[in-house]
Parts: C-alpha cells; sequence; structure tokens
C-alpha cells in the first residue's frame, strides 16, 4: 500500500501556472504507476495524467494535453504535476493516486491508493 499527500495546490487566474506535488510513501511506490485525477464541483472525477513506474511513459486527458506536464523522481518518492496555461475549466479538486500495477493506466479502478486531494481554483 501506498500513502499519497498532495500539495501546492491554490488560487491564481487564466493563464497563470502551479506545480503539484505528491510526496509518496510505503514500498511499492517506485514500482507503481501514478496518475492525478481532478473532481470539479458537481461533477465526477476524471482522468487528467498518467505515468508508468519509470517515468519513460506518459499520458494525459485530451483537456490537458500540451499544458500540463506529469513527471516523478523516485528517488525521492515523488509526483508532480506542472501546469501551465491554466482555465477556469481547471478548477476542482486534485487528487495523486498510486496504481495496482507498474504499467500505465488511466481508469481510476485500476488506482488503489488515493491522497486527500489539493483544491486548485482558476478565476477568469
Amino acid at each position: 500500500q501506498v500513502q499519497l499527500v498532495e500539495s501546492g495546490g491554490g488560487s491564481v487566474q487564466a493563464g497563470g501556472s502551479l506545480r503539484l506535488s505528491c510526496a509518496a510513501s510505503g514500498r511499492t511506490f517506485s514500482s507503481s504507476s501514478m496518475g492525478w485525477f481532478r473532481q470539479a464541483p458537481g461533477k465526477g472525477r476524471e482522468f487528467v495524467a498518467a505515468i508508468d513506474w519509470s517515468g519513460g511513459s506518459t499520458y494525459y486527458a485530451d483537456s490537458v494535453k500540451g499544458r500540463f506536464t506529469i513527471s516523478r523522481d523516485n528517488a525521492k518518492n515523488m509526483v508532480y504535476l506542472q501546469m501551465n496555461s491554466l482555465k477556469p475549466e481547471d478548477t476542482g479538486v486534485y487528487y495523486c493516486a498510486a496504481a495496482k500495477g507498474a504499467a500505465l493506466e488511466i481508469e481510476s479502478a485500476e488506482f488503489g491508493s488515493w491522497g486527500q486531494g489539493t483544491q486548485v481554483t482558476v478565476s477568469s
């Protein structure tokens, strides 16, 4: 089991940037693919980005492609989400998640550990 704690959320104007961090603990972190999901008010949780165990493969939702970058540092047990050119529709609670295996996953059901979430608010 992997324990996850997100940080870095906040309020920013449209066009601005934020960098989310996810600190992981647990023996299986370096062998788990990781993902970021978000949930807007009144909506369901949606996939944002994912990265495989090595960091060699990444995948993004179409809505964030070209603006967001996911990365990981296995030596530090950290996962990051760099968010640029933020839009009001990016507003929501962002969750870091650890998948059950090493291969890249995008379905929430394939993630077994979740953080508590960090709020991102983008104003127009």
